[in-house]
């Protein structure tokens, strides 16, 4: 477990701080940017990511770059702004972006990478609008009755991040997006278990209420940071359903083309010891983040980068399979 954790600078001050003198940004300059808002906010992904092919590596940064700076319009707790100026950033944004989309080019210094990559890979074009939308549900949504009001959210601001990776990794089995899409939400669920406190502090609570209710714990103990036997409970139950959309998700492996499945295997293991880590602190959620120590991390990528590809399953269906082996 970590000790003082620090939010790192909002996506807008990164951004601003790394234009060029007058202001114009071009392509590498706009990949660029995308990397330092990855290697700032997600250290365990962007860790990850190391381990892919080199000439995949900037596709990555340009998606990360994408769902971070989104989010910190909606969430950094540095940008004191109201919720009017965050809904008013956050739709402006978006229409830029989709706007880009149709035209094919941006002038925005994140948006220039996000969209050549976005026509580069062929990336679905709804899925980036599930995500745009999932972005605005949290500028008015604090609290979700049921798993399936939860899923409808994280549907947007992780399934489809899963899905958007397939085409950087590599794969043209029929069942990858569901599976990429269980790891996805797994990761996303992980943050939601991680940064109760944090989430609280934004007046939200991304655990179902209706679980909440099963294991008898009042937002009362959110308000006195209290984790009680029932809140241990709660969290276990989550962290179990979690560990459920990992096992899932380990299935997709062998549909990856093996020079990707190294950095996969590193993100799956690392994101998945942070639920480990939690339960290990007894799930002292709002006085402890958990996090994997560097050493660890090197621990577990020596590991996975000497292991012997997947082999490619069969489909569901019995349809044939590309063996990229």
């Amino acid at each position: 477990m970590s000790g003082v954790y620090r939010h790192p600078a909002p996506s807008t001050s990164i951004v601003a701080d790394g234009l060029p003198p007058d202001g114009q940004v071009d392509l590498a300059t706009s990949y660029e940017l995308c990397r330092r808002l990855n290697a700032a906010h997600g250290r365990t992904y962007y860790f990850a990511t190391r381990f892919l092919p080199r000439d995949s590596r900037h596709h990555v940064h340009a998606l990360y770059g994408f769902a971070r700076y989104a989010d910190d319009l909606v969430d950094h707790f540095d940008l004191d702004w109201s919720d009017a100026q965050r809904r008013a950033a956050l739709e402006q944004w978006s229409d830029a972006f989709l706007a880009s989309l149709a035209s094919g080019g941006s002038d925005d210094p994140v948006l220039k990478a996000v969209v050549a990559t976005v026509d580069e890979l062929g990336i679905d074009h709804d899925d980036l609008r599930a995500f745009l939308r999932s972005m605005a549900m949290d500028l008015t949504v604090a609290r979700y009755p049921t798993y399936d009001d939860l899923y409808e959210y994280v549907y947007g601001s992780a399934a489809v991040i899963g899905a958007m990776m397939l085409p950087v990794l590599g794969s043209r089995h029929p069942d990858a997006r569901a599976r990429a899409m269980d790891l996805g939400i797994a990761f996303q669920l992980t943050n939601f278990l991680r940064d109760v406190a944090e989430d609280w502090d934004r007046g939200r609570i991304y655990l179902p209420l209706e679980d909440l209710e099963r294991f008898a714990v009042p937002e009362a103990h959110f308000e006195r940071r209290q984790v009680t036997p029932q809140m241990r409970r709660l969290l276990a139950f989550e962290a179990a359903r979690t560990r459920e959309l990992y096992r899932r998700a380990e299935d997709g492996w062998g549909m990856l083309e093996p020079r990707s499945q190294a950095c996969i295997r590193i993100a799956h293991r690392l994101y998945g010891e942070i639920l480990d880590r939690i339960e290990a602190a007894d799930w002292q959620v709002f006085s402890q983040r958990a996090s994997v120590p560097l050493r660890r991390k090197l621990a577990v990528a020596a590991r996975e980068v000497v292991r012997r590809p997947r082999p490619v399953p069969p489909s569901v269906d019995g349809s044939q399979v590309v063996d990229y082996n």
